[in-house]
C-alpha cells in the first residue's frame, strides 16, 4: 500500500504519536479482553453448577407437589390464593465498562409464617411450597449469570476484534509509515551532506586557484 504522508520531521513525530497510541490501545484492549474472559469463565462454572442444583430442586418440588394432588386432592385452588410476586428487582454492575445485570429477589417463604392455610394443607404441600420458592430464587440467580454471560461474550468478540485491528492493521501500517518517512529523511540527510562536501570541496579549490 502506497505511502501518502510526506516525508517531514513534522509528520514522522505525528506518527509516531500515532503508534505509541496504538500499542497502547492494544495492551489496554488485550488486558480488557483477559479481565472479561476470566469473568466469564467463572460464571460459566456458576451457571453450570446452578443449573444442576436448579434440576434437582424443580425435581424434589414437582415429586412433593404431586404427593400433594394425591393426599389432598389437586391444588389448583389453594395455589391460585396464593399472593402474585413481584419482589424481582433488577440493577447493574460495570466490569472493564461492560454492565451486568443485577437481579435480586426477596424470599417470599417465611418459616412459620406461611400465606396459605395450614388447615387445608399438609407437609407435602409445605414442602412443594418450599420448593418451588427455592428454584425461584435459584431461577433468579441463574438468569442475571445468564444475561452476564451473554452480555461478556458480546463484549469479548468486540474487544478481539478491535485488539485485532491494532494488532493487524493500524500498527503494522503505522509502523511502515515510520520507517518510510525515516528512511526518506535519511536519504535527505545524507544527500544534503554529500551536496555540503561538494560545495566546501569546490570552495576551497576556488581559494587555492
Amino acid at each position: 500500500m502506497a505511502i501518502q504522508l510526506f516525508p517531514t520531521k513534522g509528520n514522522l513525530i505525528k506518527v509516531k504519536r500515532s503508534l505509541l497510541q496504538a500499542q497502547v490501545g492494544f495492551e489496554l484492549m488485550d488486558r480488557k479482553r483477559n479481565i472479561l474472559m476470566r469473568e466469564l469463565v467463572s460464571l460459566n462454572d456458576r451457571a453450570r453448577a446452578l443449573g444442576e442444583k436448579l434440576s434437582s430442586v424443580y425435581a424434589e418440588a414437582y415429586g412433593a407437589l404431586q404427593l400433594a394432588n394425591t393426599s389432598l386432592g389437586i391444588v389448583t385452588d389453594i395455589v391460585r390464593s396464593l399472593p402474585v410476586d413481584n419482589s424481582v428487582k433488577l440493577s447493574s454492575r460495570g466490569v472493564m465498562g461492560v454492565y451486568l445485570p443485577s437481579v435480586s429477589a426477596e424470599r417470599s417463604e417465611r418459616v412459620g409464617l406461611p400465606s396459605y392455610s395450614l388447615h387445608k394443607t399438609d407437609s407435602s404441600f409445605d414442602t412443594a411450597y418450599i420448593g418451588f420458592n427455592r428454584a425461584k430464587e435459584i431461577t433468579v440467580e441463574l438468569a442475571e449469570l445468564e444475561n452476564s454471560i451473554f452480555r461478556l461474550s458480546e463484549a469479548i468478540k468486540k474487544t478481539r476484534k478491535r485488539a485485532n485491528a491494532l494488532k493487524n492493521i493500524m500498527i503494522p501500517r503505522l509502523t511502515e509509515q515510520v520507517r518510510f518517512i525515516t528512511n526518506a529523511l535519511e536519504e535527505k540527510e545524507r544527500e544534503e551532506f554529500s551536496r555540503q562536501k561538494v560545495i566546501k570541496h569546490t570552495k576551497l579549490l576556488k581559494t587555492r586557484k
